[in-house]
């Protein structure tokens, strides 16, 4: 596969300039009068990796060092000069006169302030030919901003750099350029990723999945962090989450804590076009956004055989349950509502009790909420409600009368938090048994990101004002 790439001007511009200029923003480029006092301008450096020069990690350490030289001899650095009326390239003879800088569409891109020039940039705005944000940092200093997620090839991006020079006037610049195309592997060969749950409306307790077309092995972090830092998740009100790696073709995201009531979440994909190192490219995806609920959460205590049910931190209802029995003893931790089935038949050789013996049963069973994929449910039990409130005699399902099921399953929805508490059973899987992830902790979810766990989380909450130019 050949990996040759190449920034190309969008609009022809004079000389072998690599990047277009249009006029600063808010202003029109005019040529200044002969004799003019010096204008306010800043000089800035616009810096990429040329292609096949780098060593994995060497684009990572080049950005971060701003347009070293040494390690960073592949560095490519365009000067560009930023003014009240405009901006215009400033040529350097070193990089000779190609009309294209061959450079890898994953490879870093950087703004930054010319070396010991006085100023700061105050905005950096990058967005491509389809109107979607590309995502980037601004250092806390001003002086140099860089993208946190990968540039797609066969792209058209429009860059918008506001600044002020060193006696705080404002200056700006507009700059376009088109990353070369990427070689054209067959559809089926990009990766790209299905979102989930279905578009709807959830409860607090939902998470957001990606099942990739191919997998991503662990032992290539890089290509994993390029996949991560394209799959996007924003939501109204702003929260603090990550992705995690449940295995090499899976993720799943989450927030820190419960989605807050009414939240809306988008998730989508710009995975199109980036370059995934010996995975190829990834491919286009349908994007998600679905809607939470009000927040639900009920707990049961199996030691005082009770359920509380809270709507946005209100109890709501108070209700007499059994859990399970010496033997069958209820997993414990938080589970998710998966489903909710108004009958559904009850087989205790479905979960591994044999047929013929005391402990078999076979039921029809009314208002059953489903929480677990083993088969583990809260529903009418209307045999056990001299138990209820008093002691747990059920084979690990969550009983109670078929009033209260009845009120519990017109209750609660897909997403609705049940967590079970003091039961002594075994914890609930994060993955392998429904929605479990909840039962992971906050460091160690950080730790099934393929970023940076600063990295990691602080993505999710910039993601609004990246990608939502309204907020």
């Amino acid at each position: 596969m050949s990996r040759t790439k190449a920034w190309t001007a969008v609009t022809a511009v004079t000389g072998a300039a690599a990047l277009a200029l249009t006029h600063a923003p808010g202003g029109t480029a005019e040529a200044a009068p002969p004799g003019a006092a010096r204008e306010a301008a800043v000089t800035l450096l616009v810096g990429h990796a040329l292609d096949g020069g780098l060593r994995a990690d060497d684009a990572v350490w080049c950005a971060a060092g701003a347009f070293r030289g040494g390690r960073c001899g592949t560095w490519q650095e365009q000067r560009v000069l930023a003014t009240a009326r405009g901006g215009e390239v400033l040529w350097d003879p070193a990089l000779g006169d190609a009309g294209e800088l061959p450079t890898d569409s994953g490879s870093p891109l950087e703004i930054g302030l010319a070396r010991a020039e006085a100023g700061r940039l105050t905005d950096v705005t990058v967005t491509d030919g389809h109107g979607r944000h590309l995502a980037g940092e601004l250092g806390p200093d001003g002086e140099r901003w860089r993208n946190t997620e990968p540039l797609r090839a066969g792209e058209g991006y429009t860059v918008r750099v506001g600044a002020q020079d060193g006696r705080g006037a404002t200056v700006g610049v507009s700059m376009a350029f088109r990353t070369a195309p990427p070689d054209a592997p067959a559809d089926g060969d990009r990766i790209t990723a299905e979102f989930g749950p279905l578009p709807g409306t959830y409860g607090a307790g939902e998470v957001v999945t990606a099942e990739l077309s191919r997998p991503v092995p662990a032992d290539d972090p890089e290509a994993r962090a390029r996949v991560e830092q394209a799959l996007q998740v924003t939501s109204r009100p702003r929260v603090e989450g990550a992705w995690h790696w449940v295995n090499s073709s899976t993720l799943h995201f989450r927030p820190r804590t419960y989605w807050p009531a009414h939240t809306v979440v988008r998730v989508r994909s710009g995975l199109d076009g980036v370059e995934l190192g010996e995975h190829g490219y990834g491919g286009p995806s349908e994007p998600l956004e679905f809607t939470v609920a009000d927040r639900i959460e009920a707990v049961t205590d199996s030691a005082a055989h009770e359920m509380t049910v809270r709507r946005n931190g209100r109890v709501i209802r108070t209700i007499p349950v059994t859990t399970g029995k010496a033997g069958f003893l209820t997993r414990s931790g938080i589970k998710v509502v998966l489903g909710k089935e108004a009958k559904v038949r009850m087989r205790g050789d479905s979960v591994g009790i044999k047929k013929g013996t005391k402990e078999f049963y076979d039921l029809p069973v009314l208002y059953a909420t489903r929480v677990t994929w083993s088969g583990e449910y809260v529903h009418a039990a209307p045999w056990s409600v001299e138990s209820q409130g008093e002691e747990n005699v059920s084979h690990g399902c969550t009983g109670m009368s078929t009033e209260d099921a009845a009120w519990f399953y017109e209750t609660v929805r897909e997403g609705d938090i049940v967590e079970v508490v003091n039961s002594g059973g075994e914890r609930m899987d994060p993955f392998g048994n429904g929605i479990g992830d909840w039962n992971m902790d906050w460091r160690t979810w950080l730790s099934g990101s393929a970023l940076t766990p600063a990295a990691a989380a602080h993505r999710a909450q910039d993601a609004p004002t990246r990608l939502d130019p309204t907020t």
